[in-house]
């Protein structure tokens, strides 16, 4: 079970992966040495899976942000997750979800006929139901 501290240490983390643990610990009322043996034991356990950055995709040139309900048309999906896993220059996430429809993908595309060729080819294996991000609050 997790106390107060180490949601506390998860929190600095999640803010920014890159800071030292002199400075992590100041933050969690603990020294460097404290702060790095928490880490390093929420490591262990699991809890910390990776350490990643986040990316500002509209710097690269990505400034359409998708949100793409899958239906699928057979129960067969391999297909599908195939094509998907070609498509790693768009596809931010390919979450299986619950609900009307079998998958919800995040991506984010450089233009309307980058968007537009990508829904053609994903078409040949799904249907789908697009929804463009207007703005992030």
């Amino acid at each position: 079970m997790l106390d107060h501290t180490d949601m506390g240490i998860l929190r600095e983390l999640s803010k920014n992966s890159r800071i030292t643990m002199k400075e992590l610990g100041e933050k969690v009322h603990l020294t460097g040495q404290a702060a790095a043996a928490r880490v390093a034991k929420l490591e262990d356990n699991g809890i910390i899976e990776r350490y990643t950055i986040e990316v500002d995709q509209p710097q690269l040139g990505c400034l359409i942000h998708a949100w793409i309900n899958i239906y699928t048309k057979i129960t067969h999906h391999q297909p599908y997750l195939s094509f998907i896993e070609t498509q790693e220059n768009y596809v931010l996430n390919n979450y299986k979800i619950s609900g009307d429809s079998c998958y919800l993908l995040e991506c984010r595309f450089p233009s309307n006929e980058v968007l537009d060729q990508f829904l053609t080819d994903l078409n040949k294996h799904v249907n789908y139901k697009l929804s463009i991000v207007i703005n992030k609050l």
